[in-house]
């Protein structure tokens, strides 16, 4: 953390901004592999990848003491970027059991998505609110302004709006995931070994 003398730091506060806010979801892609041990075999599953990333702009004003240095806009990236699916080897490509268990793995993956559709205002309200929330700090040279801005991104990123929407994503791909699961009788893969 960033140490100033107090009325340098003071001297910021009149630099705040109400930073822009862009959130954007990654574009993503689906791999299917086999792994070469066997799994279990009425179902496959699915790797999600999460991407959190934070992008922020930074507005500098040179002070007499050094610089002050407030947070301008923030470019969210938030969503997933690859699902990989694995399917048990003893299904073949282009059969009626593989095409079962890769259709119950797609409603996984509709799942994950619908949760990032289902939460992007409330996780645009809270990525608004946690920029809103830094406050402009003070670097005494051009040395400490790397730090500054890494201070800035850090603050944001554990702002209790955004981990909170977060743990709210995370919780309710669990719920998605146990229905589908739950709901799932496995008559469309039983029908294949008939």
């Amino acid at each position: 953390m960033l140490l100033a003398a107090p009325a340098a730091a003071d001297e910021c506060m009149s630099y705040k901004m109400n930073p822009a806010v862009q959130i954007v979801s990654p574009g993503w892609t689906k791999s299917v592999v086999q792994p070469l041990t066997a799994m279990d075999l009425w179902h496959g599953n699915v790797v999600a990848t999460m991407v959190d990333n934070y992008d922020i702009t930074a507005d500098i004003t040179s002070v007499e003491d050094g610089f002050c240095i407030a947070l301008k806009s923030v470019e969210a990236t938030v969503g997933y970027s690859d699902f990989l699916v694995r399917i048990d080897m003893r299904h073949s490509p282009d059969t009626c059991s593989y095409d079962a268990v890769l259709s119950h793995e797609d409603e996984h993956i509709r799942a994950y998505l619908s949760v990032i559709d289902d939460y992007a205002d409330e996780l645009r309200s809270a990525v608004y609110s946690a920029a809103n929330s830094i406050m402009p700090v003070f670097a005494a040279s051009s040395d400490e302004m790397d730090a500054a801005i890494g201070e800035l991104n850090a603050q944001l990123q554990a702002h209790p709006d955004l981990i909170l929407v977060k743990q709210k994503i995370k919780a309710a791909e669990e719920i998605r995931n146990k229905r589908i699961d739950l709901s799932d009788t496995g008559e469309a893969l039983k029908k294949c070994f008939k």
